[in-house]
């Protein structure tokens, strides 16, 4: 069995986009003003002979760096998911740009970003955070454009809605750790393939008993040790509920079961994710920790971008250490398995929970163990429902509002108000 029959992301296949463009490849960003749109526009700015940015989008919580990354790429289309900004934007945009000369296109509201998604380019970067990503994901594929998937919830929380409309090779990801497992598979089939192996910096509260993880305040768990994301990515990593999703992303984009998908402590974070063959090999894919790898490489798949980010200076000496994961402190891995073998609407119940679980948190509503113990609570009542072979997006929405209510409650905030997840 070859690894096209399976996979969504085969690093054999280059899906067939199109003639060749004349000049840069066209990208459209989704969520620009966030870590991965900021230092995706970063690669673009270094290379203007591969790329030309075409659109931008963003939720519109900051517009003064939204118009200046407009101006300075020349884009088109500005999008921002809150219609309430459209005002300010307009004027950052006329202090960028200046008296007399054109403004780009200005969309707004909850669609724009799906908008973008669907309009003409040759590759989608998706970095929103968030669920609310999926209806992007879902343009961008039915449009037929190559997808940089970095809104991993979207595949997660879509499951066969999104692989039901991905050719293969049309979904190139970004995340670290799948970037690493895109670039290990390549050293053979998927039959040859005995697991994956993710790896996990620990987050900032590795080798801490369950017990010790009681007390912990937003402002500790907000402390990453290696990376720098937003709010909830850094909470999702300091729960290990992100390296759940990976779990679940890994398996729906390389199609290997869940019992041969492994999750292990690396806290130097060089070493991204390796594949163990049939034979005994494991293959690794080890650089500093630098998102613009990844995305670079997505951007510029098949080839890749030159000097895109820093490489290991193996003229220095190295200590990179390997431990297992302490399922007893942090049980969201194997709750992440369980759900991804539930399939249906179970990954946009967990998901949904968690979101509302982190806001819980960060308002000091909820303790941190309790984000997890929460979830569990709600994937239990409500992850059962729907079909995975006859999902559809109503399925999708209605679960996640089902699991954000019971979330609320649960967490004790049903009476008060929530921030969503956004665009960046």
């Amino acid at each position: 069995m070859t690894m096209s029959a399976a996979c969504l992301a085969d690093p054999r296949v280059r899906y067939p986009s199109g003639p060749p463009p004349e000049g840069p490849r066209e990208v459209v960003i989704l969520g620009s003003t966030g870590s991965i749109g900021t230092q995706a526009i970063d690669v673009v700015l270094r290379n203007p002979s591969l790329f030309r940015v075409t659109a931008l989008s963003a939720a519109g919580g900051r517009v003064d760096l939204l118009a200046g990354q407009a101006h300075r790429l020349r884009v088109r289309t500005v999008a921002v998911a809150r219609e309430d900004k459209v005002t300010e934007l307009r004027e950052a945009l006329r202090a960028q740009y200046g008296v007399g000369q054109p403004l780009p296109e200005i969309l707004a509201g909850p669609d724009a970003a799906t908008q973008l998604a669907a309009s003409p380019c040759h590759t989608v970067l998706n970095g929103i955070t968030g669920s609310i990503g999926l209806a992007p994901t879902l343009a961008a594929l039915e449009a037929g454009h190559v997808l940089a998937l970095a809104n991993k919830e979207s595949l997660i929380v879509g499951g066969p809605l999104v692989t039901s409309l991905a050719k293969p090779g049309q979904i190139i990801p970004v995340d670290s750790e799948h970037s690493a497992l895109f670039q290990a598979l390549m050293g053979g089939t998927l039959g040859e393939v005995s697991r994956l192996v993710v790896t996990a910096s620990g987050g900032p509260f590795r080798g801490r008993s369950r017990a010790e993880l009681a007390g912990v305040t937003p402002q500790e768990a907000l402390a990453h040790p290696t990376w720098a994301m937003g709010p909830v990515i850094t909470v999702n990593s300091a729960t290990l509920v992100n390296k759940g999703l990976e779990v679940i992303e890994a398996h729906l984009l390389y199609g290997i079961p869940f019992e041969q998908i492994e999750v292990v402590v690396h806290p130097q974070s060089y070493v991204h994710s390796m594949v163990e063959f049939v034979d005994g090999s494991t293959l690794a894919q080890a650089s500093p920790p630098d998102m613009r790898m990844p995305i670079a490489l997505a951007l510029g798949w098949p080839d890749r971008v030159t000097e895109a980010a820093p490489a290991c200076d193996w003229s220095k000496a190295h200590t990179w250490e390997f431990f297992p994961l302490d399922t007893d402190a942090f049980p969201s891995v194997p709750l992440a398995r369980k759900v991804g073998s539930l399939g249906g609407t179970a990954p946009a119940v967990f998901n949904a929970a968690n979101e509302e679980c982190v806001d819980a948190f960060l308002a000091g509503l909820l303790p941190f163990t309790g984000i997890v113990d929460t979830v569990a609570q709600v994937v239990e009542e409500l992850g059962t429902g729907g079909s995975g072979t006859s999902l559809a997006l109503p399925d999708v929405l209605d679960a996640e509002t089902r699991a954000r209510q019971r979330a609320r409650e649960l967490a004790g905030t049903a009476s008060g108000t929530t921030t969503e997840a956004v665009t960046a």
